[in-house]
């Protein structure tokens, strides 16, 4: 059976190609974007987690998505 881990990400509409190659180059597929509570665009997506990766894979994507989000470069 596939175990999937979830992201979700705010999509600015402005850019929005960009963000999503950049999910997509990381093995993330887009499954839907909604419109978010405060009006803005949010973007959901899922990968298969291999047997090998840690539990908390999926955290790690969301602090980095949340980083990009803030225009944290570090």
């Amino acid at each position: 059976m596939t175990t999937w881990e979830y992201l979700t990400t705010p999509l600015l509409i402005h850019n929005t190609a960009a963000i999503l190659n950049n999910w997509g180059k990381q093995g993330w597929e887009l499954v839907q974007v909604v419109q978010g509570p405060e009006g803005g665009l949010v973007a959901y997506f899922k990968r298969p987690v291999s047997q090998d990766q840690a539990a908390n894979t999926g955290l790690a994507a969301a602090a980095e998505a949340a980083r990009q989000f803030e225009g944290d470069t570090k």
